[in-house]
Formats: structure tokens, sequence, C-alpha cells
């Protein structure tokens, strides 16, 4: 009993630490369309693209190589010096390149201001030096210390936000009139680095003490294959980037940092979702390893799926029809509603997304997991195909219909394949009903009640009472179980 209650206070814990700094984040969307113009806010998502392809290169798997070796090898003093030591080496030669060649990689990269990108690069190299020792924290089971550095992380970065881009544009009190004067109202997305900067910074003394407790040493055999192991960590993740990322940067080549800034911006509506999908994995993926063994297990990973649509659709629905009212709070200024014909197309996206990682358990149980860097290469594949079909022919929201038609492929290609090497009875007939049915209200909703709070309403109660007829008996065992 007492191993199922660490087991599940560390989860609530872990959630905590993973799903709050994203929640605040999107909470932060508002300030920063209302601060800043779509052509800055382009600059931001930008700047956030590109530090996600970094953080994929500079890792290049060794996060989850370590947590793998670490339960695998009998030395683990060894383990813990080897990934920290490889990670060191490869951050001290990225630093050391990036900043020589700044002014002709920042060029290339699109980055108007040389600052930013050494911003980029500073972040970036901080962050990745925190990568192992944060793994540690939580393989070794600190998982209080590791949750109160992810909330620092983010606290001190919000803290600088409100200062920079409200307080000190809004406040003229003499007490801070020497930071007001040295507030420059040109560089406001500069700021958003800045504090992410000091935030990075902070984190990354903390965990000092730690750091140097490790063993400077390295064993050349376990390092080899850690990166044998890692390779197809770093395909897959350059790929999933890929999916998530590419079409902010195209928008913005091609039709321009307003057009780019304006759907980033109505793109964050959609991504609350993706707040449901990473709370449920956080519960779920435990769960699905620890039922591994029991004769039942596919047909408990089949309901579990069959809820995780139910519940996404009605989130998808949810947010579909009272999206005027969620984008007055989101968006700040007018010129980013231009987009909002994206938020259905990225909620469905996110909701395929979610189903996806879902079916991916098939892999994971059976250690296949090549496959999982196979299919997120097919879907980055689909998502590069696409952007470049549709774009220059209706514009950003050929960029949405990307990420679906990505995102809806994996998923199809993750079933057929995983029913041949793990079959699982999901129920197809009720999970399309229910996504058929989101699609079909959600659209006309969209496209023919927008505002209409009373209808939109009967358009949810619909899809509840689906939901009670459909599931009735399954309800009742749920919640009144024997």
């Amino acid at each position: 009993m007492s191993t199922f209650k660490r087991f599940f206070k560390d989860t609530i814990i872990y959630g905590i630490a993973a799903v709050l700094p994203k929640a605040i984040n999107v909470l932060l969307v508002r300030l920063h369309t209302s601060s800043l113009t779509p052509s800055e806010y382009s600059i931001n998502t930008s700047f956030y693209v590109w530090a996600a392809y970094f953080n994929i290169v500079l890792t290049y798997g060794m996060e989850t190589a370590f947590f793998r070796f670490f339960n695998s090898e009998k030395d683990k003093g060894k383990v813990i010096s080897t990934s920290f030591c490889s990670i060191l080496a490869t951050s001290i030669f990225a630093l050391i390149s990036l900043l020589i060649f700044k002014d002709s990689i920042s060029s290339a990269l699109g980055f108007s201001n040389p600052l930013y990108f050494s911003l980029l690069v500073w972040i970036s190299i901080l962050d990745t030096l925190i990568v192992i020792p944060f793994a540690y924290l939580r393989v070794t089971g600190n998982s209080k210390k590791y949750t109160l550095y992810r909330l620092l992380n983010i606290g001190i970065y919000t803290i600088f936000n409100l200062l920079f881009l409200w307080y000190l544009p809004k406040n003229n009190s003499q007490n801070i009139l020497f930071l007001k004067n040295s507030f420059d109202p040109n560089f406001k997305e500069g700021y958003i680095f800045i504090a992410n900067l000091i935030a990075s910074s902070v984190t990354f003394i903390c965990v000092l003490p730690l750091i140097f407790k490790f063993k400077f040493s390295f064993d050349k055999r376990i390092l080899v294959k850690m990166l044998q192991y890692s390779w197809p960590i770093l395909i897959a993740g350059l790929a999933y980037t890929t999916n998530e990322n590419l079409d902010k940067l195209i928008l913005e080549d091609w039709l321009g940092k307003e057009i780019m800034g304006a759907y980033a911006g109505a793109y964050k509506i959609g991504v609350i979702m993706s707040l449901f999908i990473m709370a449920f994995r956080l519960g779920a993926e435990p769960f699905f390893f620890n039922q591994a063994g029991k004769k039942n297990a596919p047909k408990t990973y089949a309901i579990i799926l069959k809820w995780f649509v139910i519940v996404g659709a009605l989130f998808v629905l949810a947010i579909v029809s009272y999206v005027d009212l969620i984008a007055s709070i989101f968006l700040g200024k007018k010129e980013y509603y231009q987009a909002i014909s994206i938020v259905p197309l990225i909620l469905i996206a996110n909701l395929f997304l979610g189903i996806y990682n879902n079916l991916s358990i098939w892999y994971k149980l059976t250690d296949k997991t090549k496959y999982g860097m196979y299919i997120s290469v097919f879907g980055a594949g689909i998502t590069v195909a696409m952007l470049y079909i549709l774009v220059p022919k209706i514009g950003f929201i050929g960029a949405a219909w990307a990420t679906v038609t990505a995102y809806g492929s994996m998923l199809l290609i993750s079933y057929l394949m995983g029913q041949k090497h793990y079959p699982v009875p999901y129920d197809v007939t009720r999970i399309s009903i229910y996504l058929t049915t989101t699609i079909v209200l959600s659209t006309l909703s969209f496209n023919y009640f927008k505002g209409a709070f009373i209808i939109n309403s009967c358009f949810i109660l619909v899809f509840l009472i689906l939901i009670y007829l459909l599931e009735q008996k399954e309800l009742r065992s749920i919640l009144n179980p024997k």
C-alpha cells in the first residue's frame, strides 16, 4: 500500500510540474497578444519554434537514454557521469560554434536582430545543461525538488513578463523611473526572451550543487550504447517538432509576419486541448504499462481510448461553441481574429494526436519503438507536402489542414499496424460516431451559429445526451461499482 501511495503522490506532483507551466504559458497568451502586434508576435513565435528545434538537437535523446540505462546498468554512477559529460561537451562545442557564426546563422534563420539569436543560444544551452540533473531527480524519486525547480522557472518567467510588458509600460511611479527610462517600446518581444533567460539562469544556478556532485568521467562503452539508443529518439523528436512548428516558419516566409503572428495567436486557443492530452498521458502511460501483463489488458486499453475520445470530443465542441468568448479572453487585439477560422481544425488535429498517443501503446509494449520513429517521420513528410501544396492556394487555413491531415494519417497508420502486432478490441464504431458528431456539430456551430449562445449550448446538450444513450450501462458501472 505504501508503494501505491508513493506512486500516486509522485504522479500528482509530476503532473503539476508538467501541466501547470504549460497552463501558465497559455494564460500568458493574453498578455503577449495585448502587448505585441501580430508582426511582433510572429518574431516571438519564430524564436520559440527554433528553440524547440535546438532543444531536440542539443539533447539528442539522451534524457530518454538516461532513464533506460540508469535502470539497466549496474554502475549507475557511470551512467550519470557519462550522460552529463556527453551533454556538457556537445553543449560547449555548440555554444562556441553558434556564437562565432552568430551573424550568418541568425540571418539564415530569419532573425532580424542578431541579439535575439544570441539570447536563443544561451537559453537553449542553459536548458540543455539541466536535462540530466532533472532526469536524475526524477529517477531517484526526488519529485518535490524537481517540481519546485520547474515551478520556480515558470514563476520567474511570468513575473518578468508582467514587469516588462505590463507594469513598466503602464506605471509612472518615480520609484521605478530609472527602469522605465531604460524601457524600449520597440524591443517588447525581446523582453520576453530576456525573461526566459533570467528564468533559465536561475534554474541552472539552483541545480549547480547537484551537478557538482556528479563525477566528471565517462565510460565509452556506455556512451556508445546510449547513442545507439537515442538517435531514433532524435529523429522522432525532429519529426514531431516539424509537425508542430514548420507551418509557422513557412507562413512567415510566404505570407508575412502579420499573418503568421495572427495565425500563431489563434493557434494558441487550439493548444488548450493539449493540456487535457498531457494530463491524460501522465496518468495513462504508467497505468498502461502496469496493466500490460494482465489478461484483460487489451480490453482495458480499448475502454480507455473510447472515453478519451468522448471527453476530448466534448472538449472540442465546447471550445468551438464558445470560441468568441474564449478568443476575447486570449486574444488581446482584433488583428489576431483574422485567423480564428483555424481553431476548429487545430482542436481536431490535437484530438487526433491524443488518439495517436493512446494507440502508440502497441509499439511501446512490444519494444518496437522504431516504428514510432517511422510514423513520426511519415507524418512530418505529410506536413511538408501539404504545406507546399495548400498554403500557396488557400493561405494560412491550408497550414491548419496540413496539421489535421498529418495527425489523422499517423493515427490511421498506427491503428492498422497496431492491430497486426498487438490487437486491441477498440470500439471503432462508437469512436467514429463520437468523432463524426463532434465534427458535424462543430462545423455547424462555427460556420452558421457562431456567437449564438443558446443554440451552441443545445449542441453540447445533444452530444451529452448521445453519450448517455450509448454509454449509460457503462456509466452506471463506473459510478456505482459493486
